[in-house]
């Protein structure tokens, strides 16, 4: 759904133009699902993906222009002139490959002064629509690459080129299937499309009222309940919607007042909320739009994705609850009274609307071996057919008219992303810079597999501080994955490496924007959020590093394997989480943590491939010897957590 904080950056329109802004919005999921469903095929109508593809951007762009105004002193209830030239323009642009790409065909090489001007008009279009929509970054990185590709014969060795003409660079990024209406565009406006539109559904279906309430009914009961609810909420949330500022302004607004009541610092509350919700663009089934982008990169099945990221993500959630847990303990803080929680009643009454259409998501997913996109369309069927016997949260009407829309609405930032990564990604192919930086790579990590991957872990935190994850991962998936791939690491654990990076990089100051967001609802200081952040998601950023050495963790091997890797892996957080907070079954001292700490390490370390064959028994006897006579200690000693009371009740009895 679209995100609260983002509304502001729409106009609000009024007349005739609001009339075409909704007509639009609600076309252009419309079309789609038309074209999804292969309706033409039945009607013995042949359409080329890339004239769905120039609908598309047309649509995108034109709503853009209408809808987004120029700047903060732009007209906001209205679109001035030079914005409606730009959405005449963007509809040009994108109806000339909608009307005329089969005859294009046979003259992708001519170059004629219209298909000049269109090919400048889109480029220029996009990377306006990319300003209004995101800010500066991804604009200042295509223009980067746009340069290259024409100066590219000052640049010395090995990035010498002799440079494209403007007529042959422009031409190229507009008409090839490498460029703009390329594998990302493509994806965006197939697979994306259709579960964004399951998640705008299941949204106003009342599936995400159902999520809050089961969380809450679930843990909010006990120690830290409403952190714990935070964790629940956002990754069940992760299945509907990709997007960690999403999660935040959605889960948030209930979970971090309940935090700070409960007795959480403001800033620790928002930092819980931030890590929980960026987490839900790795929690399968749906996971973030780039793991879309990773099935069509990889050329595989969009449910072996998915699978794969299973168990790293339940890895970072675990982490993260057994922390929450213990800095609970620590702190003597209680649950939600059980008079403030949800009636079991109440939430079995709108279980069905969540629980029914995702069960036909991973059914149709990972049973039936559906396309990823017709799965997600089967269960916005089952929502529907699930809501219609609630008068409230029936998808009908006016109502399925406004999730439409909301879809189109959702789609905007996505699509023009991808459009814009369509251009560095043609500018690459053109040039051959993939080559040349993937060897440059190779010569500054030396061959060191470990270098090259923090290398790409920085390069991939440092672009994501203010981009989309799936922008990021579209980058360095053409310029740093290859790489990784010949370097011996399993192309789905490259893939899937620089997705998390770039996800992470939502929480990693100084721009976390994940963070941010939370600490606005909590009233707290963005920089102090976002270092909690990173200390409540430090097991985060270790992962990546071990499911490359350990495809293990990506369920590939026996089930013996998978399970015994999974096993060590899940102690190791545990006793990594107990480390860090420093409490077991009572505070613990700074040695113990240590030990506590290189346990975990230990752990962790066996679970790699890169160790030999002895090492990594040496090394989960290390962690073992360390950390069960340790906890046997703690346990023996009978230390209980000291009496906890509700926050609330220690004013009331001090007012006493």
């Amino acid at each position: 759904m679209i995100e609260l904080s983002e509304t502001a950056k729409f106009r609000t329109l009024r007349g005739p133009l609001r009339t075409v802004e909704q007509t639009m919005l609600v076309g252009l999921p419309l079309v789609a699902i038309v074209f999804l469903l292969d309706v033409p095929s039945y009607l013995r109508l042949s359409f080329y993906q890339e004239q769905y593809l120039g609908f598309f951007l047309a649509i995108c762009l034109a709503l853009v222009f209408l809808s987004v105004p120029a700047g903060p002193r732009a007209a906001r209830d209205h679109a001035p002139w030079y914005d409606l030239l730009l959405a005449g323009l963007g509809v040009c642009v994108g109806g000339y490959l909608l009307l005329f790409y089969p005859q294009l065909i046979g003259q992708l090489g001519e170059r004629t002064p219209l298909k000049v001007g269109l090919s400048v008009a889109a480029i220029g279009l996009l990377l306006e629509a990319s300003r209004r929509l995101m800010g500066w970054s991804l604009v200042l990185i295509a223009g980067f690459f746009l340069l290259y590709a024409h100066f590219a014969y000052l640049f010395p060795d090995p990035f010498y080129d002799r440079g494209a003409s403007i007529e042959r660079l422009t031409t190229y990024l507009y008409f090839d299937a490498n460029g703009i209406a390329g594998l990302p565009l493509s994806v965006a406006a197939t697979t994306v499309l259709a579960f964004i539109f399951f998640g705008e559904a299941l949204h106003a279906a009342g599936g995400g009222k159902f999520i809050t309430d089961f969380a809450m009914l679930a843990m909010g009961r006990y120690r830290g309940g409403p952190a714990k609810m935070s964790v629940v909420s956002s990754s069940l949330f992760g299945t509907i919607s990709g997007s960690a500022v999403a999660n935040v302004v959605v889960d948030g607004v209930i979970n971090i007042p309940l935090m700070k009541k409960t007795g959480y610092a403001p800033h620790v509350g928002a930092a819980i909320e931030a890590v929980a919700s960026t987490g839900g663009q790795i929690m399968p089934p749906v996971m973030g739009a780039a793991a879309f982008l990773i099935a069509e990169f990889l050329a595989i099945p969009y449910s072996r994705v998915a699978a794969a990221a299973l168990l790293p993500a339940t890895l970072f959630y675990v982490a993260l609850f057994v922390q929450i847990d213990l800095e609970a303990a620590k702190q003597g803080l209680r649950g939600v009274p059980a008079h403030e929680l949800p009636r079991l009643r109440s939430v079995l009454h709108t279980a069905p609307l969540f629980v029914i259409p995702l069960v036909v998501l991973v059914v149709t997913l990972f049973v039936l071996y559906w396309q990823a996109e017709k799965a997600a369309l089967a269960a916005v069927l089952a929502i529907i057919a699930v809501s219609l016997p609630d008068r409230e949260h029936r998808l009908l009407g006016r109502k399925f008219l406004a999730v439409l829309a909301s879809t189109g609405r959702a789609l905007l930032d996505i699509g023009v992303v991808t459009a814009l990564a369509g251009i560095v990604i043609g500018v690459i192919s053109l040039t051959g810079l993939g080559f040349t930086l993937a060897f440059s790579l190779v010569q500054v990590g030396g061959s060191s597999v470990l270098l090259l991957l923090v290398l790409s872990a920085l390069v991939s935190i440092i672009l994501g501080m203010g981009m989309p994850t799936t922008a990021v991962y579209i980058l360095l998936a053409v310029l740093v994955a290859p790489t990784l791939v010949q370097l011996g690491i399993v192309p789905l654990a490259a893939h899937l490496f620089i997705f998390y990076f770039g996800m992470l990089s939502m929480i990693t100051p100084p721009v976390c924007l994940a963070s941010f967001a939370a600490a606005s609802l909590a009233g707290a200081d963005p920089m102090r959020t976002g270092y909690a952040g990173m200390r409540l998601a430090l097991l985060a950023y270790v992962v990546p590093f071990v499911f490359v050495f350990s495809p293990r963790l990506l369920l590939q091997g026996s089930v013996v394997e998978v399970v015994a890797t999974a096993g060590m892996a899940i102690g190791g957080s545990v006793l990594l989480g107990g480390a860090l907070v420093g409490y077991l079954f009572r505070p613990l001292s700074w040695p113990r943590r240590l030990v506590l700490a290189l346990a975990a390490v230990g752990l962790l370390l066996s679970t790699t491939d890169q160790l030999g064959e002895v090492l990594p028994w040496v090394s989960a006897a290390l962690g073992l010897g360390m950390s069960v006579p340790l906890l046997f200690w703690e346990w023996r000693q009978g230390a209980r957590p000291r009496p906890t009371v509700y926050p609330p009740l220690l004013a009331e009895k001090a007012a006493e």
